[in-house]
């Protein structure tokens, strides 16, 4: 592991103020404070807030440091200090060597000017030579994919095309550092996977901070993680599997939509792990690889010819992914009427680490099929340990090997 720091950051914080007003009476009486030589106050004034507060954390050639938090966390306002877009109150920023950064989609580059004159006006502000430019501008074409675009002017580019062309010169002129967050976003699913490809290359030579919501992006890149809360530094660990479990703990269990007739009530749903009840733990938590117990009450109001219970499983950005839909096949019974009790056991839960809700259907199969109840997002629960993966599922097969 290269020992060289190049990225290394001690007590910073920064504050902005709520009223626009305010803060530019705020702004001209420190510039005026300034002139006179007097320092000024780091303590918060009326309607103001430290977006960032206290962080400290280094980055050495051939690292990846994942940032993560929920919206508002102060990512984002840490990347534009670390890019020099804007300056902290408090604490000390180190950059050594060329920085690139993809932090804005578009940023840094001219509307009126083409693709081709943004590639050259990107790469002097990152200190390359015209030279140097020259010998990789053909590669960034061809990586960034827009083809004759280049002599287009870049208002006229889709939000597609200036991620791509951005990222193609961010990553073709090989910065010391490279900030990214969360532009790969709008990407088409190809190019996000040739722009990961080509990170892992840089990353031999550059020192990374990626900041994302996607988990699996994260886990795949990260070799150390830091997350933000309110500003405030929570974790900041080489242990990528116990950040991205307090990151998942700290979402809040949200209610789901329920849609129903009056016949069918569900009245309790409880989930069972290692013979533990853990529907109403502060955090849900399953083991990768553990088992998974759904429990359902529900009230039949009416006699329910043929009931079938159907169950989704979603992941965090509310895919469905896995179900359950052999009701029938194992629980023989022709009508329902009272509380009943249902239970439906996965002997192993292989899923991804991450967090997942299960949403819950109820039909009805006599001279016509009729839905019931659905419940979306009943319960949620996250998975920890086991495996990081682009996908939520991992399949775990005997292999052998035969000559």
């Amino acid at each position: 592991m290269n020992e060289e720091v190049l990225v290394k950051v001690e007590g910073v914080s920064k504050k902005f103020c709520r009223n626009l007003k305010r803060s530019l009476v705020y702004g001209g009486s420190d510039i005026f404070k300034g002139f006179l030589g007097i320092e000024k106050s780091s303590d918060l004034r009326k309607e103001e807030f430290w977006a960032v507060n206290d962080v400290s954390f280094e980055v050495r050639r051939g690292e990846c440091l994942g940032l993560i938090g929920h919206n508002g966390a102060g990512k984002s306002t840490l990347l534009k200090m670390l890019n020099g877009l804007i300056r902290p109150d408090k604490g000390r920023i180190e950059m050594k060597g060329k920085v690139s950064a993809l932090i804005e989609l578009g940023a840094g580059f001219s509307p009126f000017l083409t693709g081709r004159e943004n590639v050259y006006n990107n790469g002097a502000v990152l200190g390359f030579k015209k030279h140097e430019i020259d010998a990789k501008f053909d590669d960034i074409v061809a990586f960034a994919e827009i083809g004759d675009f280049i002599d287009t002017p870049v208002q006229n580019y889709s939000s597609g095309m200036k991620v791509r062309l951005g990222f193609a010169v961010a990553a073709q002129l090989e910065p010391d550092i490279l900030l990214v967050d969360e532009v790969l976003a709008v990407g088409d699913m190809g190019f996000v996977l040739k722009c990961f490809n080509r990170m892992d290359k840089l990353l031999q030579n550059t020192a990374m901070i990626f900041v994302s919501h996607s988990m699996p992006q994260i886990a795949r890149m990260s070799t150390s993680l830091l997350m933000l809360e309110k500003g405030k530094q929570i974790i900041y660990s080489n242990d990528i599997s116990e950040g991205l479990a307090e990151y998942y703990g700290r979402f809040k269990s949200e209610i789901g939509d329920y849609q129903g007739s009056h016949d069918v009530d569900l009245n309790k749903i409880s989930l069972f792990s290692k013979g533990e009840d853990i529907t109403n733990r502060t955090v849900v938590e399953v083991q990768y690889g553990a088992d998974l117990t759904i429990e359902l009450e529900v009230n039949f109001k009416r006699k329910v010819i043929n009931p079938d219970l159907y169950i989704v499983f979603y992941d965090k950005e509310q895919r469905g992914f896995a179900e359950i839909f052999n009701f029938k096949d194992q629980v023989k019974i022709s009508e329902a009427e009272g509380v009943m009790r249902f239970s439906s056991r996965i002997p192993e839960l292989f899923f991804t680490q991450g967090r997942y809700s299960i949403t819950i259907a109820l039909k009805e199969e006599s001279e016509v099929t009729e839905i019931l109840f659905r419940y979306q997002s009943a319960i949620y629960f996250n998975v920890v340990g086991g495996y990081h993966g682009w996908v939520p599922v991992q399949i775990n097969p005997t292999w052998s090997l035969t000559n």
